[in-house]
């Protein structure tokens, strides 16, 4: 992994990391979190994109992952992210203000439409059960949504889910909307906004052996093939009000709606988001100097004689798409110009974009950052490999990746750059880096190793420690430096000196 690609993951783990309700670098120019860049769609994507480093990247390094992947599931539950739902609920928007009186204020965020949080609870826990094999999840009462004040709201609020209660509730509101996906605003159902559902769905097929995301997604292509996925210019179509099947088309080709749709859909409709990207993509990326590229800017919208203010996210959502299409000459010209122009900022390890609300520099050269542009969506970018979150969905690890040799714990001290087991070979490859300036002991913990047979750790093929089942571990001292290496609960224990990056390979006797 290169450095920008361990900064990405290392600003992941910073925002994680910071104190309770300490949202700092995390709000946009919206109020409420109401809007496309709020604070919910910054967690899950960020750890969507950790799972996709984890998958493609570094396989056999759960340790550098599982964490930060509990942090943000605990930082997505917090009222914060949801509490926005007790007015939204209540419709009196621009496509449900007519619905107004029929709608109650609903405290529960997950209890009726709402899937642009709902479904990402669900599909963010059960991808951790996937990725990790632990189904701490799935125990009642797991997922809870919490929330009192001394100051309003009344009696304390509290609603309890699993990922396998709350996965069942979604796929039953799905059924009932007639396969065409539940509403994100009460009438409005977004077609972006199902696929995290289904997502979701498939995870819970791969630790189940289920295959509710087969069935769904057969019929809901079928509900949508009667109106269309596409509007008359060839762009996918934002949102179907539910009242009146009125379907929504994307007037002015705004780039959030093509490339968040078709990053997803991906997953299980790759044929169809493929033969429709190239001419989709042509009509929203534009030339830049010297090779970078960027992206249209659309009108602001215009709403009851008021700008709408909205984080709409554009350059990171095309430069996801770009990731996933596979379409390297546009992503490398999109981080390109966000390098040059969007000022990469580096701050305790961790890089990201920092928040820019205007528009263009002097020269008209796109300057605008959002948070979840800046935060999320470029390190998702870099991280992620063609067709990765299709690979993520169709390509699911098999029982014995459990049973590798892995990087099990690893201290807030190290970088992890490289971690693959060849079962060909038996030996897992891992790269490391100590940093000084960091909090922690400089430890790795492997696992799946202290039971084997015979193992033995080289470095620059020099023998720096060997082991056997039951037995004292044999240590050598390397001449790039001192290595300490002892059995703990769980592994064996490899703590390093700090300086620059170290290989090692661990081969293993086989199981």
């Amino acid at each position: 992994m290169t450095e920008e690609q361990l900064g990405h993951i290392r600003h992941f783990d910073n925002l994680s990391r910071q104190l309770l309700n300490d949202w700092s670098m995390m709000q946009g120019k919206g109020i409420g979190q109401f809007d496309f860049g709020a604070i919910r769609f910054q967690v899950a994507y960020m750890a969507y994109g950790l799972a996709l480093a984890h998958v493609h990247r570094l396989p056999n390094a759960p340790g550098v992952f599982k964490p930060v992947f509990e942090r943000l599931i605990e930082k997505i539950l917090l009222p914060e992210a949801w509490l926005y739902w007790r007015d939204v609920s209540r419709g009196g928007a621009v496509f449900n203000a007519h619905l107004a009186e029929k709608y109650r204020e609903e405290w529960n965020p997950v209890a009726r439409d709402n899937i642009m949080y709902s479904a990402y609870v669900q599909s963010m826990s059960l991808m951790y059960h996937y990725l990790f094999g632990d189904d701490r999840y799935a125990q009642p009462g797991a997922l809870a949504f919490d929330y009192w004040s001394f100051f309003w709201g009344g009696e304390p609020k509290h609603f309890e889910y699993d990922e396998n209660s709350l996965n069942e509730h979604l796929y039953w509101q799905m059924v009932e909307s007639g396969y065409l996906g539940v509403a994100c605003e009460p009438n409005c159902t977004f077609q972006i906004c199902n696929q995290p559902a289904i997502l979701g769905f498939r995870m819970h097929d791969l630790v189940t052996g289920e295959n509710v995301a087969a069935e769904v997604t057969r019929s809901y292509e079928q509900a949508w093939a009667q109106l269309g996925r596409l509007d008359s210019t060839g762009h996918y179509n934002m949102m179907l009000t539910q009242d009146s099947g009125t379907v929504f088309p994307n007037e002015s080709a705004a780039p959030w709606i093509d490339a968040w749709c078709g990053t997803l859909m991906n997953t299980w409709n790759t044929e169809f988001v493929h033969s429709h990207y190239p001419q989709q993509i042509q009509d929203l990326v534009v030339e830049g100097p010297d090779g970078t590229k960027s992206v249209r800017t659309p009108p602001d919208l215009q709403v009851m004689g008021q700008t709408v203010i909205n984080d709409t996210c554009d350059f990171g959502w095309v430069a996801t798409w770009a990731s996933e299409m596979g379409d390297t000459a546009t992503l490398d010209g999109l981080l390109a110009h966000a390098d040059r122009f969007m000022k990469p900022t580096c701050r305790d390890g961790g890089l990201f974009y920092p928040r820019n609300d205007t528009e263009a520099d002097d020269n008209g050269n796109r300057t605008i950052v959002e948070p979840l542009t800046g935060n999320a969506l470029l390190g998702y970018a870099r991280l992620n490999v063609p067709d990765g979150m299709r690979k993520l969905y169709n390509e699911p690890w098999g029982p014995e990746h459990f049973t590798e040799p892995a990087l099990t714990a690893v201290s807030g001290d190290i970088a992890v750059s490289q971690a693959r087991f060849s079962s060909a070979s038996n030996v897992l490859t891992f790269r490391v880096q100590r940093h000084g300036d960091r909090d922690g002991d400089g430890s790795i913990v492997l696992g799946n190793v202290a039971d084997r047979r015979q193992w033995s750790l080289t470095e620059n093929g020099v023998i720096v420690a060997t082991g056997r089942a039951g037995e004292p571990i044999t240590s050598d001292q390397p001449s790039d430096g001192p290595v300490e290496i002892d059995h703990v609960e769980g592994g064996v224990r490899v703590r390093v000196p700090a300086g620059a990056p170290r290989t090692f390979l661990l081969e293993v006797s086989p199981q």
